[in-house]
């Protein structure tokens, strides 16, 4: 026990010092005193602390740090490998009470706790805080009956907004008041956003830091948001509020959004454009994968940083790994989403779990753990029932179109193709609903798809044109095709109105993409509509995407939505229809007063949803569809199969595969072993590669903007495999002079000085066991070493994966690196656990 105590304290004085601590040299003490930096301790201030730090030995204080004024800030217990941190709970906070030191920490070496006696309780962290981050929380002072107590009217907002509207007399003459609003912009909650706010208030005062909302989709999440994170920051109990999305395009929406609400009062940015000034801000806006890669949230932010981290769409931005940036910080924590979890109904019993609706549940699952609502209760719910039942929200009318072939597709035997092979011998393939676009492929069929459409999707109300749609896709490439069939058939329709821009690919490889979908947002995408003089309406009526507008787009005026695609996550098929919930009055986009005047209220009361693939069917057994259409008659379907464009690996017999069977062997072997730095030529080769990719202009602006996805594919098509210097992947990894793969993306953030260089593969497996350590909390806190070596042999090893895997548990005895003895040290559950939240959480391709 002695020598797993003596083990934990030497990790404890390394950590210490690792965040900028350092240790007074008290020679008559036992106790040990930790400072800041610029701290002198005189004989007086030290007689000062009390008599408890002489007994140290007999079981106090393990180590106290003091504040700048050598006054005592955190008492840091310690205890042995073998121990939970936690089982000193209740010793530490009588230490801190009898040094009045407002925090704890609690280590054992391997898991860390930080505990505000003033707030909450402790929180798991993954370094010591330093002297400054500990120092700025200090002055933070939360205040739970301050949070309670503050008066949440309706006008919440409409207050920040406009302070003294109540006195304007355009507000107190009823008849001119909706135009006052109207103009002014200003925004009141509704009765069921006010509950939201108070059931946070009533938590809070039982001593919840978890909340989560559940509220459909058109529900006005943002809004709520907006007036929660002013109760925090106006009652004192935050002093800077983090606000994570799942998706670029979201980040510029939300900015705004709460620019517009609290701007009078409060300052908000997004994280990328304010790099150097975001400790300005009272709001932060960013996407969870941003702070995700190379662990940037460790880098950039202290866990101090943030005392109230919203998740928008909280089951997907917090959802694998991504949990560990929001475990990170401290504080409070709000989730919203618009699945409800019992939307799976019937899931989860005898599911399989390559189930897509499995995977789903266990991530709501998750979520509402997360949120400490493992009842599957809430802080709050308002469902699309509720919205439509208190005329907020509209339900869709759906339109369950099949053709001649997606129905075989949608058959349990599936569409059979019969061919005929070499020998003459017939041999038949069925394809799946799922195969649509990615090893199936028919013209006629998405021809079909769009007719049906454009015959029977819903008119702007005012222009009379084809309503505003957006269509979803199977692939970029299924876009691509879908705009070019909707364009042609536009053209014979309404002949001259449109120049191939009445459908519109919004997609990832599409330059602005981002832009586009906030152009068709706000009626300017292609520019404005020609039909009616002075109408505001988008000139481009379709937007066809994959994925880029589903979670969170707001687009109240849509009238139609077209699933041209299979979909197999329940999330996803509830966001899709969530787009066309909204109300909208299409009045408000006439620029001319009188005519709007003359028009009055001219309310979207319906949208229409056509289902082209079963959807509904497939999540909802009994739904009742409001129309059953004849669909246009399909002339024979002209089939090929071969591998998608979209990175579907199809394997086609007799096609694309060769074997080489003549003996070969090795005549020359010369060996030697570089060291970590590389070759010269290597080290040359990556130096130029940075100067490339640096002076790229285009490369330069994607980066700024922090989109990935297209600098990467623009590394790949531009820079690589040219004749200059023929850059290629396998030659920059080996430049690297790392021990484990590299992606194109880390080269890109390298060479822009996103990071200082690449990590090896035992520094990313500490990471990955940190946030696994963050997100399971394991109890068995005398087991973490082994634990962690079972999670590095996992990761490492194929050999012990293949067995661990296969049951073989036996061949372990011959293993030279992790051994059958090795394994019975793991607490049995973990033996099952890790191996699972490796397939879930953590991506192998690195260590591969």
């Amino acid at each position: 026990m002695a020598q797993k105590e003596a083990a934990a304290r030497i990790k404890i004085n390394r950590l210490l010092e690792a965040s900028g601590w350092r240790f007074f040299d008290d020679k008559n003490g036992a106790a040990n005193i930790v400072l800041e930096p610029n701290v002198k301790l005189t004989p007086d201030a030290l007689a000062n602390l009390g008599d408890d730090l002489e007994k140290a030995q007999n079981g106090f204080v393990d180590f106290l740090l003091l504040d700048d004024n050598g006054k005592p800030l955190i008492v840091l217990e310690a205890k042995a490998e073998s121990k939970h941190p936690l089982s000193a709970k209740q010793q530490a906070r009588k230490y801190a009470r009898s040094q009045n030191a407002r925090f704890v920490i609690l280590s054992n070496g391997n898991i860390h706790y930080l505990w505000d006696l003033e707030q909450g309780n402790p929180a798991i962290i993954s370094a010591f805080p330093s002297p400054d981050e500990i120092g700025n929380h200090y002055k933070f002072t939360p205040n739970a009956e301050r949070l309670a107590g503050e008066l949440v009217g309706l006008d919440y907002i409409a207050l920040t907004q406009m302070p003294g509207y109540a006195q304007e007399a355009a507000w107190k003459a009823e008849k001119e008041r909706p135009a006052f609003i109207e103009k002014n912009k200003l925004r009141f909650l509704r009765n069921y956003q006010q509950r939201a706010i108070q059931s946070v208030q009533n938590a809070a005062r039982k001593g919840s830091t978890r909340f989560l909302f559940e509220m459909a989709t058109g529900t006005g999440k943002t809004l709520t948001s907006a007036a929660i994170i002013k109760l925090f920051l106006k009652s004192g109990n935050a002093k800077r509020v983090l606000f994570l999305v799942d998706r670029l395009e979201l980040e510029v929406q939300a900015q705004k959004a709460f620019s517009e609400l609290l701007k009078n009062d409060f300052t908000s940015v997004v994280y990328k454009e304010q790099r150097d000034d975001w400790r300005k801000a009272d709001i932060v806006v960013t996407t969870v994968q941003s702070l995700l890669f190379n662990n940037k949230y460790r880098q950039l932010f202290a866990p101090t940083d943030f005392d109230l981290v919203i998740s928008d769409e909280a089951h997907r931005s917090i959802g694998g790994n991504a949990r560990a940036v929001f475990e990170y910080f401290i504080g409070y924590k709000l989730g919203l989403t618009a699945t409800p979890k019992d939307y799976l109904k019937g899931s989860g019993d005898g599911a399989s779990q390559g189930d897509p609706r499995e995977t789903e549940r266990r991530m709501l699952l998750d979520t509402y753990r997360t949120f400490g609502c493992e009842t599957g209760e809430p802080t709050f719910r308002y469902s699309l029932i509720d919205g439509v039942k208190d005329g907020f929200l509209i339900n869709p009318y759906v339109i369950d179109a099949r053709t001649g072939v997606t129905a075989q597709l949608l058959a349990d035997e599936g569409f059979v193709v019969t061919t005929t092979d070499e020998s003459g011998n017939e041999t038949e393939e069925a394809f799946a609903g799922r195969d649509f676009e990615k090893r199936f492929f028919a013209e006629p069929t998405n021809q079909a798809f769009c007719k049906t459409l454009l015959e029977h999707g819903l008119r702007d109300p005012i222009s009379g044109e084809f309503g505003k749609t957006i269509a979803f896709a199977v692939s970029q490439n299924h876009a691509a095709k879908l705009v070019q069939i909707l364009n042609q058939m536009a053209d014979q329709l309404w002949p001259g109105r449109y120049r191939s821009d009445f459908a519109m690919q919004v997609t990832s490889h599409v330059a602005d993409a981002q832009k586009m979908t906030v152009n068709f947002a706000n009626n300017n995408l292609g520019g404005h509509s020609g039909f009616v003089e002075n109408y505001r309406t988008s000139r481009a009526r379709v937007c066809v995407t994959v994925g880029m507008m589903t979670t969170g787009y707001d687009c109240p005026d849509l009238l139609n939505l077209a699933l041209m695609r299979p979909v197999f996550s329940p999330s996803d098929f509830v966001q899709m229809k969530g787009r066309g919930t909204r109300k909208h009055n299409f009045a408000l986009e006439m620029f001319d007063p009188a005519r709007k005047a003359e028009l009055g209220s001219v309310e979207k009361s319906v949208f229409r949803l056509f289902d082209f693939f079963a959807n509904c069917e497939y999540f909802e057994k009994e739904y009742r569809y409001d129309e059953a259409l004849k669909l246009p008659k399909l002339t024979a379907a002209p089939l090929s199969v071969q591998e998608d464009q979209e990175g579907f690996d199809a394997t086609v017999a007799g096609r694309g595969i060769y074997e080489h069977f003549d003996p070969d062997d090795v005549v020359s072997q010369v060996e030697q072993q570089i060291g970590l730095d590389g070759m010269r030529i290597d080290r040359e080769l990556f130096r130029k590669f940075e100067e490339t990719a640096r002076t790229d202009e285009r490369l330069a602006e994607l980066v700024e903007q922090q989109n990935w996805e297209a600098a990467t594919r623009h590394v790949i098509e531009e820079l690589f495999d040219k004749p200059t210097e023929f850059y290629t992947l396998e030659k920059l990894r080996n430049a690297a002079g790392v021990d484990r793969r590299i992606s194109v993306r880390e080269l890109i953030e390298k060479a822009f000085g996103f990071i200082p260089g690449f990590k090896s593969k035992a520094e990313l497996i500490e990471d990955e066991f940190q946030k696994f350590l963050a997100d399971q909390k394991p109890e068995e806190a005398d087991r973490i070493r082994e634990m962690r070596y079972f999670f590095e042999a996992y990761i490492r090893d194929a050999t012990v994966r293949a067995k661990i895997d296969a049951g073989h548990l036996q061949d372990l005895n011959v293993n030279p690196t992790f051994t059958t003895r090795d394994l019975k040290e793991v607490p049995a559950p973990w033996r099952r656990r890790i191996p699972e939240y490796i397939k879930d959480y953590v991506s192998l391709n690195p260590f591969l």
